[in-house]
């Protein structure tokens, strides 16, 4: 589904502003160029711009109702789509027997999602299909053409199940697709980042109590 975010639009500007900053300057253990996507993780710890998103009470309520348990988020990571980047295989971010399910992934649009910009394609249903993504990995087919593109005005957010079959298109525009993705997990699974360890004594003093149960810190 696409939900509106929490974002006002000098807010969206600024996050935006923020973002750019942080993903042209960061070198860390947490910044990375793969071959068509420049990712960095831990956005918590990033300032105060991303704090409203994982905050953001209709995720929470999607969350509490696909969880059906107390929850953390496990992961959040800025992700850019270069410019004239190729479409991603389809994939699932969680098998649907790991111990660790059910996994609500959640995708914040900087920019507008659009079909010739890297939108995520979503196959419907699939999270409870018996097969997976490598069993069709020619990718055309009558699996393929039941296909959803979630595009979305910037500010929008995408939230899914990690289990459902899902990938970037392709990125045929000069212009890069920026975003912020993160999972939430119950709260006794394995989490994608130990937000207790790396987070700075200015995120812990600057997050309220609710942020602070959501990052089990």
């Amino acid at each position: 589904m696409v939900i509106p975010g929490p974002f006002l639009p000098k807010q969206l500007h600024n996050l935006a502003a923020a973002y750019d900053i942080i993903m042209q300057s960061d070198t860390g253990p947490d910044f990375k160029i793969a071959s068509t996507t420049t990712r960095l993780n831990d956005m918590v710890n990033r300032g105060p711009a991303f704090d409203q998103l994982y905050l953001h009470f209709p995720l929470l309520e999607v969350c509490r109702y696909v969880i059906g348990a107390p929850f953390k988020l496990s992961s959040l990571l800025g992700r850019t789509l270069r410019a004239g980047s190729s479409g991603q295989q389809l994939h699932s971010d969680l098998p649907r027997d790991s111990p660790d399910a059910p996994m609500v992934g959640f995708i914040l649009m900087i920019d507008t999602f659009e079909p010739d910009n890297g939108a995520t394609q979503f196959i419907p249903t699939s999270q409870n299909w018996p097969d997976v993504p490598s069993d069709h990995p020619a990718g055309s087919g009558p699996i393929y053409a039941e296909r959803v593109l979630a595009c979305g005005q910037a500010g929008s957010i995408i939230i899914f199940n990690a289990s459902i079959w899902h990938g970037d298109t392709a990125n045929s525009t000069t212009n890069p697709r920026r975003s912020i993705q993160g999972y939430f997990v119950k709260r006794g699974a394995r989490s994608g980042t130990n937000f207790s360890s790396p987070m700075s004594l200015e995120t812990f003093d600057r997050i309220g109590p609710l942020a602070r149960y959501l990052l089990s810190v």
